[in-house]
């Protein structure tokens, strides 16, 4: 198959995987989603959407920083053709295809060959190829030209041109073998003497088979927590019945979809606050009504404001940090999800503004 056969073939099985501190790349084998282990970022609960799959929550249900693997569980529909693990590994100048979703990009599939089918770091073999994979690619699944896994892509070098280095599917395949024997859905592996620990066992996050300090699982137990404005935003959100977790794009970014608008919340590192409605987009014919109404709107309104950027209608709320308060805050925040829906038909329907075109996680 050519890369563009094997994305579609196998599109529903690729997964992006959100959590407050950043975005990956996940795919189904069997009843899992696989992907890294500093993607789910020693999380237990992680978000997930696919092409059949809208965002959802799912349970991290092993987590082996050894391997950089981690398997995540939530209700998923069976894909029709499932990718399924390959029996031979790679030779050098093999012909591979890395799928995941750099930089939020969805679906995006690159192909290259394999500069080295086994490249020793530390003690483990990683395959070292030059497709293009770049941060939003990790957790993905690195193919061969039947569309078989052949690795899990996990790290690139630097600041180097398509140096990038992809797990062989055999230890993918052994440490899906041995969680499967396990009896708990919580498991973690220790880096150290490499046994697979249940994680209710653990106290004081030591391992308790030999004793080392375990790191991932501190993380797990201390969990995402916001604090400052940060958790201000989040409690809004929360006021308002939204779910904070599905919402939430990393620690400073928020999306809410609100019939045909779409909000972004925005916390910038200067102190800016920004809540953004992309509406519609302005039409070629009648563009002076929609100025003269837009204007008219701007007299009216508190907290919020119309602008344009380029040819798109945006209503807004901005704010500075040291000014948000919940009671303010959740008043302007309300008013924006509730009227950037309505402004949008209204804009449509009455004055013939374009319908935006937008990706699932635009």
């Amino acid at each position: 198959m050519n890369t563009q056969e094997i994305l579609e073939t196998y599109v529903e099985s690729i997964m992006q995987i959100m959590t407050p501190y950043g975005s990956g790349t996940g795919f189904v084998i069997g009843d899992l989603i696989v992907t890294n282990s500093h993607v789910v970022g020693g999380l237990k609960e992680v978000v997930v959407s696919a092409k059949e799959l809208k965002r959802t929550i799912a349970k991290v249900v092993y987590d082996d920083p050894y391997l950089d693997l981690a398997f995540i569980k939530c209700e998923l529909k069976a894909p029709k053709t499932p990718l399924l693990l390959a029996t031979k590994h790679v030779d050098d100048g093999d012909t591979i295809v890395a799928v995941g979703h750099p930089y939020g990009l969805n679906y995006t599939a690159t192909e290259g060959i394999v500069s080295r089918a086994s490249r020793l770091q530390d003690d483990l073999e990683y395959i070292q190829m030059d497709a293009a994979i770049n941060p939003g690619n990790s957790g993905g699944p690195l193919l061969n030209i039947d569309g078989e896994v052949v690795g899990v892509n996990t790290f690139i070098i630097q600041n180097a041109n398509n140096l990038g280095f992809a797990l062989p599917f055999f230890y993918l395949k052994d440490a899906l073998d041995a969680y499967k024997a396990q009896s708990s859905e919580s498991i973690i592996r220790c880096p150290s003497c490499k046994n697979l620990i249940e994680e209710e066992s653990i106290q004081d996050n030591y391992c308790p088979e030999c004793g080392v300090k375990l790191e991932v699982a501190k993380q797990r137990k201390k969990g995402y927590t916001p604090t400052g404005t940060t958790k201000i935003i989040e409690d809004i959100l929360i006021a308002l019945k939204i779910d904070v977790t599905l919402s939430r794009r990393s620690q400073a970014t928020w999306l809410i979809d609100e019939g045909s608008a779409r909000i972004n919340i925005n916390y910038y590192d200067n102190g800016i606050i920004i809540g953004d409605a992309k509406l519609c987009a302005i039409p070629s014919e009648k563009i002076d009504a929609i100025y003269e109404y837009m204007l008219k709107e701007n007299e009216n309104l508190s907290y919020l404001q119309f602008s344009i950027n380029e040819n798109s209608i945006y209503l807004s709320y901005l704010i500075v940090d040291s000014s948000l308060t919940f009671d303010e805050g959740k008043i302007a925040i309300e008013r924006l999800i509730k009227n950037a829906n309505k402004y949008d038909d209204i804009l449509i329907k009455e004055y013939g503004a374009i319908e935006q075109k937008r990706d699932e996680e635009d």
